[in-house]
């Protein structure tokens, strides 16, 4: 059992370095226009949210999962 706790916890910790550069890399991309490995993140993160927006009820069934991954 602490086996998983450990995990649970190693897997809580990179999932949040990883929103935390995901933030960076929004920050970095809007301030310096296409700095590479972070210039495409603005968009992804567009076409991600247009990209629900088509796909209508399902598309906010998926942003409402979504949302509950991250709290």
């Amino acid at each position: 059992m602490k086996i998983l706790q450990g995990l649970t916890g190693t897997i809580v910790s990179l999932t949040n370095i990883v929103i935390a550069l995901l933030g960076l890399g929004i920050v970095v991309s809007l301030l310096g226009g296409n700095v590479p490995f972070v210039g495409g993140v603005a968009g992804n993160i567009i076409d991600l949210v247009q990209g629900l927006g088509d796909a209508g009820i399902v598309g906010l069934i998926a942003a409402i999962i979504i949302l509950n991954l991250y709290k």
